[in-house]
């Protein structure tokens, strides 16, 4: 017994000087980079910082300085005072699903009613792919236009390693009521799917709630306004969907579970209730009156105003649409701007889907510009201030001690020509560089 006790433990005695030698491999240190930056936009700084020194440490920024040396070993990459390094950016208003469906071809409904969901995720993995070579290492995708949760399925495929693709913060179906939100205009008789998710009362809207977050939302999307037209006076009218105490119900689930609620609204009834309901962010915008900027003001909410979606394909100006989306236009740029002239928080977002993947996603930036926005304060809204609308201060948007490595640079100067920001020729994500010109 004695001499079978002494085997095991000279057994276990041996075997352990192995593990015990692969746990001290598996705990080397990584290899560290350093990025030489001769100007670096921080994200924070009201001005650009010059010959700064940033050490990356595995997918964490470890150290910011002016000037100071590499750490031994440290992969150097250098960018000159012809270029100009920025935190990744942040689109706080995509679509993956959506890909600025050509009339022409069926339009909206076509990708409903005929495109099997593996033919959507094919194309939203390359819609994620092209933000990220476009310098967005981070968006809030805000409903999967009819593919259900399969805007899960392409984060956990980002984090997993399987697909490259931005850090996504999803907001699955998105909600709506009856007469709500597309498909619509066919037989009555043939039920068709519909691009959110539909219901009617506060018990039943609570209920869509818990289930989209039970299923992976990290936003909760409701559509406070669906169409919108020019009445006989002239003016810009716009549907009103969820009731007061429809909404009321969804935003407290949501905030019970600490997460926030993104409401699309245009104006009129629809933005009142979405403000009275404690919607977090109003989507688009399009007609803000003044106190309806108050109360965004007084309760801290976000603005994600997406102007360039609506300078597309606008229709004849002779037809109802026509007038439509030019008022919708007009009345926009004057929303923005008094937006802006308040104070109220505003976050870069772009309606991408609505716009085809294949434009530049940086297109917004000269639209806030060209409405009177500084080139500094459009590039934080795209990036430390879209950071604070995610709850992730600190974390994204910024080149800082503890911040994730998301680093960008562009050529030439963003804050002369905010153009320069459509190109982008170096990409790191977490640390690794995905793009390098």
């Amino acid at each position: 017994m004695l001499l079978r006790s002494a085997i095991l433990a000279l057994s276990l005695t041996l075997f352990s000087v192995p593990l015990t030698a692969q746990a001290t491999k598996t705990a080397a240190p990584e290899k560290p980079v350093a990025i030489r930056a001769a100007v670096l936009i921080d994200g924070v700084a009201a001005q650009p910082r010059h010959n700064v020194l940033i050490v990356i440490r595995g997918n964490h920024i470890e150290s910011v300085s002016e000037g100071g040396t590499p750490p031994a070993g440290a992969t150097v990459i250098n960018f000159g005072p012809n270029q100009t390094v920025l935190p990744g950016l942040i689109d706080t208003h995509t679509h993956i699903f959506l890909q600025g469906e050509d009339p022409a071809q069926g339009g909206y409904d076509i990708q409903l009613l005929k495109h099997p969901s593996s033919y959507r995720a094919a194309r939203a993995v390359v819609s994620a792919r092209r933000a990220l070579e476009e310098g967005f290492t981070t968006l809030r995708d805000v409903e999967t236009e009819g593919a259900g949760y399969g805007d899960v399925g392409i984060k956990e495929a980002i984090n997993d390693g399987y697909i490259p693709g931005p850090r996504m913060f999803v907001a699955t179906r998105a909600i709506s009521v009856t007469g709500g939100y597309p498909l619509e205009g066919y037989n009555p008789d043939i039920e068709v799917p519909h691009g959110a998710q539909l219901g009617d009362g506060p018990v039943e809207l609570r209920k869509i709630t818990r289930e989209q977050l039970a299923n992976g939302a990290d936003w909760i999307k409701v559509y406070m306004t669906h169409r919108s037209w020019v009445d006989k006076q002239g003016h810009l009218v716009s549907q009103p969907t969820l009731t007061l105490e429809e909404l009321k119900a969804v935003v407290d689930e949501a905030h019970g579970q600490q997460k926030k609620v993104a409401c699309h609204t245009y104006g009129g009834i629809g933005l009142r209730r979405a403000l009275d309901g404690g919607c977090d962010s109003i989507e688009h915008g399009l007609a803000l009156d003044d106190a309806a900027i108050q109360q965004m003001l007084k309760q801290g909410t976000w603005y994600v105003p997406t102007l360039g979606v609506y300078y597309t394909d606008w229709a004849p100006a002779d037809t109802p649409d026509g007038k439509r989306d030019r008022e919708r236009a007009s009345e926009h740029e004057v929303s923005f701007k008094k937006a802006l002239k308040a104070g109220v928080k505003i976050a870069f977002g772009t309606d991408m889907g609505g716009i085809p993947w294949t434009e530049p996603i940086a297109d917004e930036f000269g639209y806030m510009v060209k409405f009177g926005m500084s080139p500094m304060d459009a590039i934080k809204a795209a990036t430390s201030r879209a950071a604070d609308l995610l709850d992730m201060q600190g974390e994204l948007g910024v080149i800082a001690p503890g911040a994730f490595a998301d680093v960008i640079a562009v050529p030439g100067n963003p804050l002369n020509n905010v153009e320069v920001l459509k190109e982008v020729n170096f990409v790191m994500k977490d640390g690794k560089v995905f793009k390098q010109q």
